[in-house]
């Protein structure tokens, strides 16, 4: 199976809205939000400046990012349709953010018109991000801001005890949801081999232990294998149950690890 978030709309409406929901809940993680404000930051926002996030999904990250920038420009670029549509829908009435459809290997901007440009947990679900990473530097100005954020999916784990079936859907997750689950590695090499001067690069660990932030993880695993005949439904609503039940007796525990890498386009 291809990674789903490669093209988004052929996935389905019903895809769009879990994962747009998942993005906004993990979004609201409080680990997330530091990780986010403390890259954020790091960048000098004027009226006049230009921040563009690239894979905007449903625009969690792109609305922090433009209540951030107050009167500068923010726009989030996505390849989706659809998650495009649950962007507008969710934007909250921010006038400085715009949100278009756009492939993060040709936007729509003019060489040297950005002053920073995010990646929010996007170049993972790409077959090639040393396209992206190109395209960067393309948009933005001498001096501008490259943000990198994104997650080290082969240290991803819902295990809690040897043979797990809750790991069992976060592996398959990765193996079947993700294109390079190993990219935060080489992540600096590529940026850097781009013509960066990268100047931090930083490794946060989350836990999950309250929230349905990867429920999605067990609940499309699970479509997957249904759909194959791999397993029967009542299975799949077990796992879905077990999640939820772990998460009311509090013994939930997911672990997660970010990466955030920031460079000057030199």
């Amino acid at each position: 199976m291809a990674d789903p978030f490669q093209n988004v709309d052929a996935a389905g409406a019903d895809f769009i809205k879990s994962f747009a929901d998942s993005m906004d809940a993990r979004q609201d993680d409080p680990t997330m939000e530091q990780i986010v404000a403390t890259y954020l930051g790091k960048l000098q926002f004027a009226p006049d400046t230009l921040t563009v996030e690239v894979g905007a999904g449903a625009g969690a990250v792109t609305r922090r990012i433009a209540a951030h920038a107050a009167a500068g420009r923010v726009i989030g670029f996505e390849p989706s349709k659809g998650f495009v549509s649950e962007a507008i829908q969710r934007a909250g009435g921010l006038d400085n953010l715009a949100f278009e459809v756009a492939d993060g290997g040709a936007l729509p901007l003019e060489a040297g018109s950005a002053d920073h440009l995010i990646m929010h947990t996007v170049l993972t679900h790409v077959p090639d991000p040393t396209i992206l990473i190109a395209e960067a530097k393309r948009v933005l100005k001498p001096g501008g801001t490259l943000v990198i954020c994104d997650a080290d999916f082969s240290k991803a784990t819902l295990g809690n005890f040897p043979g797990d079936p809750l790991d069992a859907s976060a592996r398959f997750f990765v193996a079947e949801f993700v294109t390079d689950p190993f990219i935060v590695a080489r992540l600096r090499g590529m940026v850097r081999d781009a013509g960066f001067a990268v100047e931090a690069f930083d490794v946060v660990s989350r836990a999950i232990t309250d929230n349905t932030q990867m429920l999605p993880w067990v609940v499309e695993t699970a479509k997957v294998m249904v759909a194959r005949g791999d397993i029967g439904q009542g299975l799949a609503d077990a796992l879905a149950a077990e999640y939820e039940r772990r998460m009311a007796a509090g013994r939930l525990y997911g672990s997660q690890v970010f990466a955030t890498l920031i460079a000057t386009n030199s």
